[in-house]
């Protein structure tokens, strides 16, 4: 395993969704990174999220590992517990590939994603899926 997945979900009118970004050069994304030299997958989400959304964040269940098929990219996803309200939508600058402003929203999970999602996370989001229904949760 190579890349974290810090994975928060919310409820609203009965409907979850997960969050994403749209990235300004590669579409729309989940939050996912390197798992540096001597970090957990544990610290790497915790370390990814606030980086690249400034979401603090704990993890609560682990949701399991997904071989990407790119790159020899192995993912880790970790269902996270965060605040208990986040905004809607929300701008966040990042330092990621020298500086990029990434806008958040919410993915209802009872509707596939748009073409404006990159394909890679498309397979993620469905991992996830799959891996929500396994843990009951």
């Amino acid at each position: 395993m190579n890349k974290a997945c810090p994975i928060i979900l919310r409820e609203k009118h009965g409907v979850i969704a997960v969050l994403g970004f749209t990235h300004p050069l590669a579409g729309k994304q989940l939050v996912k990174g390197t798992i540096e030299t001597g970090e957990s997958l544990e610290q790497a989400c915790i370390r990814e999220l606030l980086e690249e959304s400034g979401v603090c964040a704990t993890p609560r269940v682990f949701l399991g590992t997904w071989d990407s098929g790119y790159e020899g990219q192995v993912w880790g996803f970790y269902l996270m517990a965060g605040p208990e309200q986040l905004p809607e939508h929300w701008d966040f600058f990042t330092n990621d590939d020298g500086g990029q402003l990434f806008k958040f929203f919410w993915q209802r999970l009872d509707e596939n994603p748009d073409a404006e999602w990159h394909p890679l996370f498309v397979g993620a989001i469905n991992f996830v899926k799959m891996a929500l229904a396994r843990a009951d949760i």
